[in-house]
């Protein structure tokens, strides 16, 4: 397992810690904490195997947010010694003293048992130690390949990594220092023809792995580059579709967009209370349902966690200091949970209070920590059934593989998506793809006929390195796991016609 980077933990975190946390208890704060947090973050991208950009970035510094007369306060700022920490609390506390006034609903936080603990993502060679030249390498081979074969006239190709490493301390006694690395390579092929141009990309999820996910570990990304140009082929010489209502067999490489938009968005308890409303949005999902709204059919479970191994949102505590774990969030097709911070827990469980389940995330020291999605995941039948199973069980429809484009309303509710790959499937089989597809339905319409789901074996990790939320904005990777799965009669749009090609 790799260590935490020295370069950070060598900075002087537990002064700063007892700088900011003295003064805002020395100013009557009822709760502070303090986050300082290094950022580091690349792309490099090549245009038909030449290079088009490389980037790099690196964030550092430190935040104090403090509960004081019952309400919220926040600083932050670049300098990393205990002076400046001391006026980071102090700014934190004049800010909360100036809210209370307009402040009718006090702050509470859930409780949350003290930890002490250094952690680091699971993954075997940090991208940031991989000279330049390596990395170009080894996406120029990949372009290269691409464009020597028939029918590929464009190809590009890029690599996005982060290395984020976090220390949280708050006056409960909770110090922890975190490293998570991420990254996702991308190849895209395309063929311009008389009809306009075509794409198809790989399909390689965003993952929490480092380097050696280009080489052949969780993903065998040369296997995937070397069938693009025929499937690229089929798809420019694919009919357009017919549209109607058809029945849907959907890979996890598109069903994880799925979740991501019309359940996980959805079941973020600040979007459902309408505190999370100019940025996508606001839920359906409201409270008042919870434990009796129909979400979805028997067979849809749904979990959200902090745990996965190689998940996007996995972590040891999350930015309140609230250990990772795993919950439910819709039981055999019915609600019964949302995702929570502490104040949000404390707040659902009413008197008395509950425990937070670990969402909260902030995308930089500068940013105060929002509700933000963990994992949240579909969970697999407890059988062995294969995705070649619930194709064999449509007479007519859809087998749709990777994801595209996609809209949903601003109640999550309202949605249509399209996807890289349609195949027609006639008789229980596979004939071959077609194009222009887009699916639509509503939420609960969409999830009630799911009539059957894949087991294990068909289970994969999707996901998002740029989850958006919050003003200012700010980004979060999130990972979504789901087996194939079986959808009955779902609306399905030919997407060229509807635009008016």
């Amino acid at each position: 397992m790799p260590a935490v980077d020295a370069t950070f933990t060598e900075l002087p975190l537990d002064l700063l810690a007892d700088a900011a946390l003295g003064r805002a208890l020395d100013l009557g704060a009822e709760h502070a904490d303090v986050r300082v947090e290094r950022i580091r973050e690349s792309e490099l991208a090549l245009r038909d195997a030449r290079l088009d950009r490389s980037t790099a970035s690196t964030v550092l510094g430190m935040s104090v947010r403090v509960v004081h007369r019952g309400c919220w306060g926040f600083a932050a700022g670049i300098t990393l010694t205990p002076e400046a920490a001391r006026t980071l609390a102090s700014q934190a506390v004049t800010t909360a003293t100036v809210s209370a006034a307009l402040n009718a609903d006090p702050v509470r936080l859930a409780e949350e048992p003290v930890h002490r603990l250094e952690y680091c993502s699971d993954y075997e060679l940090n991208p940031f130690e991989v000279p330049e030249a390596e990395k170009q390498a080894r996406l120029t081979d990949l372009s290269e390949r691409l464009l020597a074969a028939d029918g590929v006239h464009h190809v590009d190709a890029r690599v996005h990594a982060v290395q984020e490493n976090k220390f949280y301390a708050d006056t409960a006694g909770t110090r922890t220092v975190q490293q998570r690395v991420r990254i996702h390579p991308e190849v895209t092929a395309t063929s311009v023809g008389p009809e306009g141009f075509s794409t198809m990309r790989t399909l390689a999820p965003p993952t929490g792995r480092g380097w050696e996910y280009l080489t052949g570990t969780g993903w065998d990304l040369d296997a995937e580059v070397a069938e693009l140009p025929e499937l690229l082929a089929e798809h420019v010489k694919a009919p357009s579709v017919q549209p109607g209502r058809l029945d849907l067999v959907i890979d996890p490489t598109n069903l994880w967009l799925t979740i991501h938009e019309s359940v996980a968005h959805a079941t973020e308890l600040d979007r459902a209370l309408g505190y999370e409303a100019a940025y996508a949005g606001t839920s359906f999902a409201t409270p008042d349902q919870l434990g009796s709204l129909h979400y979805g059919s028997p067979v849809m479970h749904v979990t959200g966690d902090r745990v996965t191994p190689h998940g996007l949102a996995t972590v040891a505590v999350d930015d309140e200091g609230v250990a990772a774990q795993t919950f439910d969030i819709i039981s055999a097709g019915t609600l019964v949970g949302y995702q929570l911070n502490r104040q949000m827990a404390a707040d659902l469980a009413g008197p008395g209070g509950g425990r937070s389940n670990g969402c909260a995330f902030a995308d930089s020291p500068g940013h105060i920590p929002l509700q933000r999605m963990p994992n949240v995941s579909l969970q697999p039948s407890p059988g062995a059934t294969s995705t070649d199973d619930l194709i064999s069980q449509v007479e007519d429809g859809l087998y749709v593989v990777g994801d595209k484009s996609w809209s949903i309303d601003m109640q999550r509710y309202n949605f249509q998506f399209t996807g890289q790959r349609f195949y027609r499937i006639s008789g229980g089989r596979l004939a071959g793809q077609v194009r222009d597809v887009a699916y639509q339905a509503t939420t609960t319409d969409f999830w009630r006929s799911m009539e059957a789901v894949g087991g294990a074996g068909t289970y994969r990790l999707g996901g998002a390195m740029n989850c958006g939320k919050g003003q200012p904005g700010q980004v979060a990777s999130v990972s979504h796991g789901c087996p194939s799965a079986l959808f009955r009669g779902v609306n399905v749009l030919n997407a060229r016609a509807e635009g008016g090609l």
